[in-house]
């Protein structure tokens, strides 16, 4: 999918370069105040709502939020500032899955879906590993 977008990442790319410039100042700015353990508070600046799961894998992790009825995830490489392949993906029962895939420095998503109060599943991927929850939050 990243692919159809073309060489210059079509009408989004701008919008995600800024988004990505201003995660990246963001992650500098919580590791200089938190220290090391900043890595989640990143990734509760993504979501919104309270954090649910976090699906770990030896080269990241994939953080999953609830907030009424909707279900947020992101992936979080455990290697950041080298461009990698990654995916998360959400996928209320009954619903096909969203996906955001590519090769990102840092994170995969967020990815929100309306769940109501479905079954989800989250799968994440950074390089050759991944995670996959099977059927939560029923």
């Amino acid at each position: 999918m990243a692919g159809a977008r073309g060489a210059r990442g079509g009408a989004r790319g701008p919008r995600r370069l800024l988004v990505l410039a201003l995660t990246g100042l963001v992650a500098a700015t919580l590791l200089v105040v938190a220290g090391p353990g900043a890595g989640s508070a990143q990734a509760a600046s993504l979501c919104a709502g309270h954090k649910v799961r976090t699906l770990s894998f030896s080269t990241g992790k994939t953080v999953v939020y609830k907030r009424g009825g909707y279900v947020c995830a992101v992936t979080l490489a455990k290697r950041t500032g080298v461009r990698q392949t990654m995916s998360v993906s959400v996928q209320a029962r009954g619903n096909r899955p969203v996906v955001d895939a590519g090769r990102f420095t840092h994170h995969a998503g967020p990815i929100t879906v309306h769940a109501g109060h479905r079954c989800v599943r989250v799968k994440g991927r950074v390089g050759s590993k991944s995670v996959s929850s099977g059927w939560i939050l029923c």
